[in-house]
């Protein structure tokens, strides 16, 4: 079963590009984040709508006090070079679930293998707060919309 709003993020520990691993304790608690994650970084959706979005909106969030992080079951070198081609703004970190295992933890994996990727996380955003987890909104297969910047900045002003 997948997260589910009240639930708690899983204790685990992620690579952050650029810098040293965090565990999610570090990463969570005490804060309000919202975590989207992508199914593969450069890849096409992902690097021309969902992490755009995020990058253009990221003002948006900071102003509300809201952290913004990025996963993908990628490596954080390659969490890193995307990040860096797609100009993220200092303060949206780029995590990397280089096994899938926090992805796997969130009950929000994906079998990939037909499209030579292997397992994925599927696209997804989430919001929470002091690490209790208050919105999880999931994409159907092949659809880009309640996980982008936009759908969450209304989820999070809606929680207000």
């Amino acid at each position: 079963m997948s997260i589910q709003p009240g639930d708690s993020i899983p204790s685990m520990t992620l690579q952050v590009a650029g810098a040293q691993a965090s565990d999610t304790a570090n990463l969570f608690s005490g804060k309000r984040v919202v975590l989207f994650s992508v199914p593969g970084a450069f890849t096409p959706t992902c690097s021309q709508r969902h992490l755009p979005g995020y990058v253009q909106h990221h003002g948006d969030f900071t102003k509300r006090g809201i952290d913004v992080y990025c996963l993908s079951v990628n490596d954080a070198f390659v969490m890193q070079a995307w990040g860096e081609s797609q100009h993220v703004p200092d303060g949206l970190l780029m995590l990397a679930d280089g096994n899938g295992a926090f992805t796997k933890a969130l009950g929000l994996e994906m079998d990939a293998s037909a499209f030579g990727m292997g397992l994925r996380g599927k696209r997804f955003a989430l919001y929470a707060e002091n690490g209790i987890v208050r919105v999880v909104q999931v994409e159907a297969p092949g659809e880009f919309g309640v996980s982008s910047a936009e759908s969450m900045l209304q989820s999070v002003d809606a929680l207000s």
